[in-house]
């Protein structure tokens, strides 16, 4: 049972209502994650927002659903797994290639880059060096898709966070945490 109690779309009303209907459109059904952000429409409208900057941006799909796996296996959150793990799946990635990303591993060279870059910046809370940029830079990554990464990094740490704290019930297939 969550923490915080889950908004019901039928019954919200303004902001919320509003916002709720869209993530509906979008996803065919209201996630646990957005029922229980609903009861901040401020904190909804800036979840729902990155949501759809980024998705716009130029970082792919299944690399950003390849990032958020391997955060949520590190923060111990299960439903991040397995909603990105789904979301991984329809953007094109194979489930080994989600598995190997929930690892923080892909055979993909510039892939393999942002996931170590990715779980550095989680592991050393962003304590990084010039090195580290340059890493990416020397895979191909450009500046404007650097600061996507670590955007898609920032995103992912806020919906971990709200799983985990608030114990918010998983609604997608499950998938088994590998640990820390």
């Amino acid at each position: 049972m969550s923490r915080i109690p889950l908004i019901d779309p039928t019954t919200a009303q303004g902001q919320r209502q509003e916002l709720l209907a869209q993530i509906q459109g979008a996803f065919g059904a209201t996630p646990a994650m957005f029922r229980v952000v609903a009861n901040s429409p401020a904190a909804l409208q800036s979840l729902w927002g990155s949501f759809g900057a980024l998705g716009g941006g130029v970082i792919p799909a299944k690399l950003g659903e390849q990032i958020a796996v391997a955060i949520a296996d590190r923060n111990a959150c299960e439903y991040c797994l397995a909603a990105h793990t789904a979301l991984g799946r329809k953007a094109g990635a194979s489930a080994e290639e989600m598995s190997a990303a929930q690892a923080g591993e892909s055979s993909d060279p510039k892939t393999n880059a942002a996931l170590r870059f990715a779980l550095k910046v989680v592991h050393e809370r962003a304590q990084l060096n010039d090195a580290d940029v340059q890493s990416l830079r020397h895979v191909g990554f450009n500046d404007e898709e650097i600061v996507e990464i670590l955007a898609h990094v920032a995103l992912n740490l806020f919906t971990n966070y709200v799983n985990v704290a608030f114990d918010v019930p998983v609604d997608f297939p499950a998938v088994k945490l590998r640990g820390r």
